[in-house]
């Protein structure tokens, strides 16, 4: 495996990622300042429920499950041709079912959503409304996540990553410049704006991706032919995926059923923080799995074991090199961190900040697992397994709906969010119990002498973050937006550098690949100067 192309792709999405992260941010602060944690925002979520189970059900998982694997393995044989028939035999048949299912999302929204929500009759007009806006995005979503594919089997990664960033720019930019009115040119359409912004977003994200698709030499034929031994292959590799995941929108959706029953806003506190949960596992984890996926698909066709397990090893042990200490910052610094993002004005007041804080505290704790969950995945679609991930995704499900029915009346929201993170660790250790059981030993032994040296390096880094969150707000206080700043930054470069440096003397592997990727890149840009 070549670790230096790893590297510097893992390191590329990062950066990306990070950028992506802080406009969704941005988006989220924008919409709760205009409307708080409310109804109107609650309805904004709720709104997704039904475009994201039609997109997850025919595509959230097949690309990566199905569509690199074979897509890959074609490329690597030198089959150039097969891959292009495959992949526009894929391609038809998803556009095909997405033309279908879509149409039958918008014809019966309004029961669909009585369904998903415990909202009543005189409440259903908005989040029927924005559903049907923002069905359409699906579509085009769809078609970006196979170009993405493609384009990602061709070792390309930058064009599919700056297509999330204009996604998120598209929501703010519609969703101000249309929620309110302006004199002769639109009648100002509230909430509703950022669900055209979702929509103008997507069209994006996939129009982004054409000019590079072109150069891979990207070929598209209609075709249905479901005897293309290729499809057959996929079909085989996505029926488990697809109903694993048909399984998992049952959690999204008990979530959002509980969570509407509760005070209003509480729905909007639990997206809100379960998207800070995300950061490190996106910036990090994700960009990891995706820029190792490719090599492990090729080590796994070509039967070189030995290598795939040193790569799933390093994904793991990367993975919670980055993610731990993240969760560890987030926690110590929940309520600075959304102060600062989101009270700029009474819509969003010092309590929400607090109801958020809670749940993203319970979201924390499942957090490492998570991450380290993408590489797991990633490690049995490779060996072309979809069997198991399905079994333990749909135990997982059961965990979770199970401890949130039980820990939403004493905890509330807080409730559902603990739940999820308990279903996440279960989930990862029976992944990992399992891959080792199909492929062999992964130097786990060694994993538990890095964690237990992240663990300490944590413990030092979590008084230090305290300690200079505690004396900025005895410098500097928190009533603006600057003070504020400074209280989030300064724990933030303390935390950093405390981390680093004990993670320096213990001499872990992690932070020799770290500091040698950013030497490589400060050296590359030399060279080029």
């Amino acid at each position: 495996m070549d670790k230096g192309f790893v590297i510097r792709a893992a390191g590329l999405l990062m950066v990306i990622q990070v950028l992506s992260r802080v406009l969704g941010y941005a988006r989220d602060s924008v919409l709760q300042n205009f409307f708080g944690r409310s109804f109107v925002t609650d309805a904004f979520n709720a709104a997704f429920s039904i475009p994201d189970f039609i997109y997850n059900i025919l595509i959230g998982g097949a690309i990566s499950a199905a569509f690199i694997p074979v897509f890959s393995s074609y490329l690597a044989k030198g089959e150039t041709r097969q891959a292009w028939r495959t992949s526009s035999i894929f391609s038809s048949w998803v556009l095909l079912l997405m033309i279908i299912l879509l149409s039958l999302g918008y014809i019966f929204t309004e029961p669909l959503m009585g369904i998903l929500t415990q909202y009543d009759a005189s409440q259903m007009d908005l989040p029927v409304t924005l559903a049907r806006i923002t069905l359409i995005q699906a579509l085009f979503m769809a078609l970006s996540a196979i170009a993405t594919g493609i384009l990602q089997s061709k070792q390309h990664f930058t064009w599919p990553a700056i297509g999330v960033l204009l996604y998120n720019v598209c929501i703010i930019l519609f969703g101000v410049l249309l929620v309110k009115p302006i004199e002769s040119m639109w009648p100002g359409y509230g909430v509703a704006g950022f669900s055209i912004g979702v929509v103008i977003g997507a069209i994006m994200t996939l129009v982004v991706q054409i000019p590079t698709l072109k150069r891979v030499g990207f070929q598209y034929s209609p075709c249905l032919d479901t005897h293309d031994p290729g499809f057959r292959q996929m079909l085989k590799l996505i029926l488990p995926v697809v109903i694993g995941l048909s399984v998992s929108q049952i959690n999204m959706f008990v979530t959002q059923y509980l969570a509407t029953g509760l005070d209003g806003g509480m729905l909007t506190a639990l997206r809100t923080a379960n998207r800070f949960m995300q950061l490190p596992i996106g910036v990090f984890a994700t960009s990891i799995a995706v820029a190792i996926f490719p090599t492990m698909t090729q080590q796994a066709s070509t039967g070189d074991y030995p290598e795939l397990k040193r790569s799933i090893g390093m994904g793991l042990r990367t993975s919670f090199y980055m993610i731990i200490p993240s969760a560890v910052g987030l926690i110590m610094l929940r309520e600075p961190i959304i102060r600062f993002l989101y009270e700029f004005s009474g819509e969003f007041t010092a309590h929400d900040t607090y109801i958020t804080g809670q749940a993203l505290l319970y979201y924390c704790i499942g957090l490492a697992a998570y991450g380290a969950i993408l590489i797991a995945l990633r490690g049995f679609y490779a060996i072309q397994n979809t069997l198991i991930p399905l079994l333990i995704s749909v135990a997982a499900i059961i965990i979770n709906v199970l401890f949130s029915v039980i820990l939403v009346d004493p905890m509330g929201h807080c409730g559902l969010a603990l739940a999820y993170s308990l279903a996440g660790i279960a989930q990862f250790l029976l992944l990992m119990y399992f891959l080792r059981r199909k492929i062999g030993q992964m130097g786990l032994r060694y994993m538990g002498k890095s964690l237990l040296q992240i663990v300490i390096a944590c413990v030092v880094m979590a008084l230090a973050v305290w300690g200079a969150s505690e004396l900025c707000v005895v410098v500097f206080g928190i009533e603006t937006k600057i003070a504020q700043l400074l209280q989030v930054a300064v724990a933030v470069v303390v935390g950093v550098v405390v981390y680093i440096i004990c993670t320096g003397w213990m001499r872990m592997e992690e932070f020799t690949m770290v500091k040698n990727m950013i030497k490589t890149r400060i050296q590359r840009r030399k060279a080029n100067k």
